[in-house]
């Protein structure tokens, strides 16, 4: 009998066995990150006088309210030795270091040491452009923002929302999850989402600076939805539309603590009225069961978007954007 090992091989029948791969630069790559809108708190996880520390593009932040209510947000090391700033406090509208008591105003300047000796002219942190809205403190990677976060179609008074915050990390950067949004496969197979017509692929509205479109359809449960959602730079995402014959609007933000995670907050809001409880409920049970159905899929993917079909047409389009979006690192040197 012939040894196995003597026999010769037989080829596999079928397409030749070779991966195609067109990546996205990962978060972090080069040392640069997207120039975006990232969410670093909830708003009434910072009070009065308060200030929390926070992991953010793989260095630390100090997140802090003065006594005039204006929220800030600066590189977290003292310019004198390096001390973490979150394990100080705020003393009026400034924050103080724990080592040697140096204080920086709003805008990040030294404006006393402890000793009274003049602040160093170059004594500054990095100031970050900051916004509040939909109860979460946003922080854009930038010197400047290239965009401004859009608004509920209703008015402030008309609404009531509630906030949430997902800070157990998941394990891919935030873009994979906004990826989700242009993804019409994803959306049908994963969350059970059936359009009452063709897939969207025509009604998207590119813009410089992301997309939105509207889609007719109906939910799990055969719940009827009309929904317009979209995506902000690389980690915002918005909805608003009708739910079950309801108005509901969802943000989600992607933080980005370092390169290759994400952490997620975000807020429900609808309608004032008499069913605004029970429909908040709702609202907070389908995000609660969204999420848990894409995170065992993101926490584990690596993501490298390779040969596509005709309902990827979207979703390409956005992985062509994703590539050729601006990144950059200014407060590098500050927070690292």
């Amino acid at each position: 009998m012939s040894d196995p090992k003597d026999l010769p091989a037989v080829p596999i029948k079928g397409p030749a066995r070779k991966r195609f791969v067109n990546p996205i630069p990962a978060e972090g790559e080069n040392g640069v990150y997207t120039q975006s809108w990232f969410p670093v708190a909830l708003s009434s996880q910072i009070e009065k006088g308060q200030l929390v520390g926070r992991d953010f593009l793989d260095g630390r932040i100090v997140v802090f309210r003065g006594e005039n209510g204006q929220i800030s947000v600066v590189s977290a090391y003292c310019p004198h030795l390096g001390a973490d700033l979150a394990q100080g406090k705020v003393i009026g509208n400034q924050v103080q270091c724990p080592f040697h008591h140096w204080e920086y105003d709003q805008n990040g300047v030294c404006v006393k040491t402890g000793i009274g000796d003049p602040p160093p002219p170059n004594a500054c942190l990095f100031k970050f452009p900051v916004c509040e809205k939909f109860g979460i403190v946003w922080v854009f990677n930038g010197e400047a923002p290239l965009f401004e976060l859009p608004d509920f179609p209703l008015p402030d008074e008309d609404i009531v929302l509630v906030n949430y915050a997902f800070e157990t990390p998941i394990n891919c950067d935030g873009w994979v999850f906004s990826a989700n949004t242009p993804d019409m496969q994803h959306l049908k197979v994963v969350h059970k989402i059936q359009f009452n017509t063709d897939d969207p692929h025509e009604l998207v509205d590119w813009q410089p600076w992301g997309f939105d479109y509207t889609y007719d359809a109906v939910h799990q449960g055969g719940v009827p939805m009309k929904m317009r959602l979209g995506i902000r730079g690389s980690s915002f995402f918005w909805r608003v539309g009708h739910y079950d014959g309801w108005w509901r609007g969802t943000v989600t933000g992607y933080g980005c603590p370092k390169g290759g995670t994400h952490v997620i907050y975000g807020c429900n809001a609808v309608r004032k009225g008499p069913d605004a409880e029970r429909q908040l409920e709702v609202a907070a049970m389908l995000s609660k069961r969204t999420v848990g159905e894409d995170y065992p899929i993101l926490n584990t993917i690596r993501y490298k978007p390779g040969l596509l079909t005709k309902s990827d047409k979207s979703l390409a389009r956005f992985l062509k954007y994703l590539r050729e979006y601006p990144r950059a690192h200014p407060s590098a040197d500050f927070i690292n």
